[in-house]
């Protein structure tokens, strides 16, 4: 896998990039949007051979299970900063909920104000609770192509909305 999910992000990259220039805007959009769901599609279609991988639809994307682990793309930045200054854009929606539900036990608890859970994305109802949940993080940039890609668990802090890792690793070869 560690040969398998770079090539794949690095074609996710390389069809957002040839959709940027075939609609030639002058925007990213094209180049962020495309990105976005060619990682999906290019990860299933590299980790699908896999024995005991399997497929499942979150968000009308194909999001890949192996060995129990529920393996999800995250592009945290646009230039080459590190991967522990990662953050998400928000700390509610399906993103954060699929962190906090399958991502590590936080390190330090949160404060308990019985508030209670919300009601969890119906998407996430499609996971076993015992799935987890590996993080593959990537800064890119359609200009200079992946700089930067990890894998690992992170939990979310739901207070400023970086992710705390409690183990990660280069995919990257130095």
């Amino acid at each position: 896998m560690t040969e398998i999910v770079p090539a794949c992000l690095q074609r996710a990259h390389e069809r957002a990039r040839h959709g940027h220039e075939g609609v030639q805007t002058q925007s990213l959009e094209a180049y962020g949007h495309g990105l976005h769901a060619a990682q999906y599609e290019e990860l299933a279609t590299g980790l699908t051979p896999l024995s005991g991988a399997s497929a499942v639809r979150l968000q009308a994307r194909t999001v890949m299970v192996v060995a129990d682990q529920v393996i999800y793309p995250i592009r945290y930045a646009k230039q080459d900063v590190p991967v522990t200054a990662a953050r998400l854009k928000k700390a509610t929606g399906f993103r954060a909920e699929l962190i906090r539900r399958h991502g590590p036990e936080p390190l330090q608890q949160e404060l308990d104000l019985g508030l209670g859970e919300p009601e969890p994305h119906p998407d996430l109802g499609q996971l076993p609770s015992d799935i987890g949940l590996v993080l593959v993080a990537y800064a890119c940039s359609m200009e200079r192509g992946i700089l930067r890609m990890e894998w690992g668990s992170a939990e979310l802090r739901r207070e400023d909305r970086h992710l705390v890792w409690h183990h990660h690793e280069s995919l990257l070869e130095a």
